[in-house]
């Protein structure tokens, strides 16, 4: 009998030797926080914000992963293959209305927001020897307007439409991210790249130190024309080499996303640990100096997540 009891415990024991790693493993949560071109702005601070969550937040994973940006996020975040994205606010507003010409084949009901951070610009960079001055000189010349319905190639068409133009009236459109766009333009087979991104993209200021360029102007016409989410903008002078002028352009707020199933304590930790090492983020890329916590409810085109809701009430926002 004792013999009988002995050999009960000791699988007892075995069992819940067995049973903790497992537990314990279940504790930690994953997060993969999707960026867009590692040449663009969205990458760099993925990485800072990456490693924010790693350090702050007990029990959590993280991973970062580049990505066509907006559009292609938003849908991953529909998905469940990601838990924090970034994503210009005009793909935002289409995502959550099903835009299927804007890659959306049905509203993706399960988006939640985080945060407003900062404003994307639309930085338009052509060749000095192409004669582009204005968006009318566009016509039929080649530019590189983003990845194939990626946030920048929404924006590209919503301004060419704005200008009474379309791609037709290029002489070639060329669909690719920031640093193949740029590429082309050095080895003179592209005359001009539209991006949508952050004050002093990478990309840009190789190019502009490559290369004789003209930074093309937005009148401010155009963004009452769209509306919002979009607005009249500046890019300051000396921002890229030869840039001797503040150039009139249009922004677009981008937004922090998550998703429905992602846990309220994730999510409001998400929120917090952004707005408590924001000097981190800035270290990453100087587009997140405009990150603004007074800012971050500001023109969200979806729901809060409960977990960003709780956050802002405990800051008096809401």
């Amino acid at each position: 009998m004792k013999s009988l009891m002995k050999r009960a415990a000791i699988a007892a024991i075995t069992t819940i030797s067995i049973a903790l790693p497992l537990s314990s493993a279940k504790a930690d949560e994953f997060v993969n926080v999707l960026t867009g071109g590692t040449s663009g702005v969205y990458y760099p601070l993925g990485v800072a914000l990456s490693k924010i969550y790693g350090d702050k937040i007990g029990g959590v994973r993280t991973q970062v992963q580049a990505t066509k940006a907006s559009v292609e996020n938003l849908n991953l975040l529909q998905q469940g293959r990601g838990e924090i994205a970034f994503a210009l606010g005009d793909s935002v507003k289409l995502a959550w209305e099903g835009n299927a010409e804007a890659g959306f084949k049905a509203p993706l009901d399960k988006l939640r927001g985080i945060a407003a951070i900062y404003p994307n610009y639309i930085q338009i960079m052509a060749s000095k020897e192409s004669g582009i001055a204005t968006l009318a000189d566009f016509k039929g010349k080649s530019l590189s307007v983003g990845a194939p319905k990626s946030g920048t190639e929404l924006n590209a068409r919503a301004i060419l439409s704005a200008a009474g133009m379309s791609y037709e009236d290029l002489g070639k459109t060329e669909y690719l991210p920031f640093a193949e766009s740029v590429e082309l333009m050095k080895n003179r087979q592209l005359d001009a790249t539209l991006q949508s991104a952050g004050l002093g993209v990478s990309s840009f200021k190789d190019l502009a130190t490559s290369l004789d360029v003209t930074m093309v102007s937005v009148p401010e016409d155009i963004a009452t024309k769209l509306g919002a989410p979009y607005i009249a903008a500046t890019v300051p002078a000396g921002l890229y080499q030869g840039q001797e002028a503040d150039v009139p352009t249009v922004a677009v707020v981008n937004f922090l996303v998550t998703h429905s199933e992602v846990s309220e304590e994730t999510a409001y930790q998400m929120t917090k640990q952004l707005f408590e090492n924001l000097p981190a983020m800035a270290a990453a890329h100087k587009a997140a100096e405009k990150i603004k916590l007074e800012e971050a409810i500001k023109g969200m085109p979806i729901p809060l997540h409960p977990g960003a809701e709780r956050y802002y009430k405990e800051k008096g926002l809401l």
